[in-house]
């Protein structure tokens, strides 16, 4: 088929090149003028597993543009895959939804032939029907359902491994109402062999919150359990190693640690949270959930005053960036709650991260001396001899931590055995 796909961030470029793979032929749409000349010169703007080269590998059947009228003639089914942000008091932010679903409809006025519209952006429950497509309708003059499809198809891609989750997923969740763009979005999703979910479009969409909602709550649980181990001397991961036997249970997301980053979880609970008192609801689960993961990194710092009461002058290494391993992304990554407490407490820090660093220096372009970025993780341990760990990449594994003192929050074996002093923060 002909897909067009709006948004080339993380899930739109993994998507986009996850259908070119199975014998599509793609068009990204993008704001991003530099993104777009990165795509098309087969260069992802992105750092994901195995994305390069399979963009330099299908090169030529693919391309990016600003040109919404390009993608929408020349395509037959549009993904929507713009960004939904938190607003400062949790709530969804649909700014971009609602100016790709503007477009999207003008350029669909000029369309003669039927034509497919799927939200794969994360949208609580009623946005695709009650915003995106009233938007549609009004600026393309056409009714949903009838002159064009629409539908909502969630996405579960693991930043690190997405790929790998695009084309061999849990499972596929496929929210439609009309039987034409159902065949349509079976087609497409045919050459993947998963168990695929059609249900109704609001549907699809909680499927989405709950699924995010369950495994942060499953983390937090895990880090609870794992602060009452940590003081009763109890190794916590022989606890979930003991409790994911239960095959009710699983072992998936009982790493105990710092707490979970990234761009969905945080967002996506804060929205569900919003969204649960807007209907007077009140979700204390996932507030408890919430709670339990903005406190777990200060734990860190407290384990480090420990053995360092005063932190003033003191330099600090830290050992990760990202919110996780193989990736780039830094949105609502742990280390940045820790940095902030660091320079408060008066340390300087000097930090590495195999991918993460050029988009953590966003977040602190004024402060000069008091945080360095090292160009490989041996300056770090050079540098000083206290080391934080923040994100469990497999070359820290590597190391050798002698003579130093560690505060792991991520359960890195070898500081574990080579450190001076070790503490981890939940075991």
């Amino acid at each position: 088929m002909r897909i067009s796909v709006i948004g080339s961030g993380y899930v739109g470029l993994v998507t986009g090149m996850g259908f070119v793979k199975l014998g599509n032929e793609v068009i990204f749409v993008d704001v991003d003028e530099n993104k777009i000349q990165m795509i098309n010169n087969a260069q992802p703007p992105i750092y994901e597993e195995g994305l390069e080269e399979l963009m330099r590998e299908f090169k030529g059947k693919y391309h990016a543009t600003k040109n919404y009228r390009e993608a929408i003639l020349n395509s037959d089914v549009t993904f929507i895959a713009v960004g939904t942000p938190s607003r400062e008091d949790g709530s969804i932010d649909l700014k971009y939804v609602k100016a790709a679903s503007k477009s999207i409809g003008e350029a669909l006025r000029e369309k003669t032939g039927h034509h497919v519209i799927v939200v794969k952006s994360t949208v609580l429950p009623g946005t695709t029907e009650e915003v995106v497509k009233p938007i549609l309708e009004e600026t393309s003059g056409k009714k949903a359902f009838k002159d064009f499809g629409l539908a909502m198809n969630p996405e579960f891609l693991r930043e690190g491994v997405a790929l790998k989750d695009f084309l061999n997923p849990d499972r596929i969740v496929i929210g439609t109402q009309d039987e034409r763009t159902r065949k349509v979005l079976e087609e497409l999703y045919a050459p993947i062999n998963a168990p695929k979910l059609f249900t109704d479009i609001k549907t699809a969409e909680m499927i989405k919150y709950a699924s995010n909602a369950f495994l942060a709550t499953k983390i937090s649980f895990a880090n609870e359990i794992g602060n009452i181990c940590k003081k009763l001397g109890i190794d916590s991961w022989k606890v979930f190693e003991g409790v994911g036997l239960d095959h009710r249970i699983s072992p998936y997301f009982f790493r105990t640690g710092i707490g979970w980053g990234g761009s969905c979880f945080p967002k996506d609970t804060r929205a569900l949270i919003r969204k649960a008192e807007e209907l007077g609801e009140d979700p204390i689960i996932i507030k408890a959930a919430v709670e339990v993961n903005e406190r777990q990194p200060l734990k860190l710092i407290e384990l480090l005053k420990k053995h360092v009461p005063d932190l003033k002058g003191r330099k600090v290494g830290l050992l990760g960036l990202a919110f996780k391993p193989n990736t780039d992304d830094v949105r609502e990554t742990r280390a940045y709650i820790v940095v902030k407490k660091l320079l408060e407490e008066g340390a300087n820090v000097i930090a590495y991260d195999p991918q993460g660093m050029g988009n953590f220096k966003r977040f602190y372009p004024d402060v000069g001396e008091r945080i360095k970025y090292a160009s490989t993780p041996e300056e770090v341990l050079n540098s000083t001899d206290v080391i934080l760990i923040v994100t469990e990449w497999p070359q820290f594994e590597e190391l050798d931590y002698s003579g130093r003192i560690v505060i792991d929050g991520r359960r890195v074996r070898a500081a574990e055995r080579t450190a001076r002093v070790y503490e981890g923060v939940c075991w």
